[in-house]
């Protein structure tokens, strides 16, 4: 028997003409909505909307279908409210995008005490700020600002991009380095440590390198590992540099774990923004994910 949520998704997407008005109609993500629609496409045969750009038009079957199902479906909607407790709402679900590393530091530890549903997504910045304009995402945390004029950016913290070290590190002999201002030694001496990277993300890296010696690094990490935490890790329990946000290794700083080996010359510093859609139907639970976001990271 097919899912009766197809049915009443298809009914969503043909009263709002959108994906993103049928997923805030049923309270549910828009691939949600968009997994339905293709499943209930693939089970009865044939298309039931044609795709002009944001709009959903239905086509001539869809049309059929959507005259035959209406009443049954709004009969059964009314019985299902007649049994429903007055005081029941719906739970709405909200989409945040971030990196891994600040999910791990802020959120993750709250989550079990979010009164609402919640879905988490991981991916590049200029992805996340193309899912928040088109819906997909309610909330997004990043570094970089977008320029669509239907998405607000609150800047609510920043991150120092900082050198670091595990215990076993010479941080005299770097020190001793350093006082020469000659910015080859220092170079030079850097690069016989070993050090660290991740798979996805070496930005950090090169920024810091192009921001205090004007190129890029010309070398490769010794060891490359899943994310930043990860590089916090293995720093705690052995030896090499890396260069990382220091929100992310504080607690690890300052109870000895790793060390701060070199804030630069000139400072690597980063502002933290909340992305979100101007005309969010989820201002509550927005400001309540804010709320936990500003704790953290005071």
């Amino acid at each position: 028997m097919v899912n009766l949520e197809w049915y009443r998704t298809f009914k969503a997407i043909y009263k709002t003409g959108t994906l993103t008005g049928a997923a805030e109609t049923l309270f549910i993500s828009q691939p949600g909505v968009s997994l339905h629609l293709g499943s209930l496409e693939s089970y009865v045969g044939y298309k039931l909307f044609d795709r002009t750009g944001r709009k959903m038009i239905p086509t001539e079957r869809g049309k059929v279908l959507f005259n035959a199902l209406v009443d049954p479906l709004t009969r059964l909607e009314e019985l299902e409210k007649n049994f429903q407790r007055s005081t029941e709402k719906h739970t709405p679900t909200i989409s945040i995008g971030m990196c891994f590393e600040t999910f791990q530091i802020t959120l993750e530890q709250y989550v079990s005490t979010l009164p609402f549903n919640l879905i988490i997504s991981f991916g590049e910045y200029p992805e996340m700020l193309d899912q928040l304009n088109k819906g997909i995402l309610d909330l997004i945390i990043t570094p970089k600002k977008g320029i669509s004029p239907n998405i607000e950016h609150e800047p609510f913290s920043s991150e120092n991009i900082v050198l670091v070290g595990a215990k076993d590190v010479d941080v005299a002999a770097f020190k001793e380095v350093h006082k020469t201002k000659n910015k080859r030694g220092i170079e030079d001496w850097l690069k016989q440590q070993k050090w660290y990277g991740t798979t996805g993300d070496m930005e950090h890296l090169f920024q810091f390198w192009i921001l205090n010696f004007g190129k890029k690094p010309d070398f490769r990490p010794n060891y490359i590992v899943p994310n930043l935490n990860s590089i916090v890790r293995c720093l705690s329990g052995g030896t090499g540099l890396a260069v990382i946000p220091d929100f992310l290794c504080q607690n690890e700083i300052n109870s000895g774990q790793i060390q701060l080996i070199w804030e630069g010359d000139k400072k690597l510093k980063n502002t933290l923004y909340f992305g979100t859609r101007k005309n969010t139907t989820h201002l509550e639970e927005i400001t309540h994910l804010k709320e936990l976001f500003k704790t953290v990271m005071e």
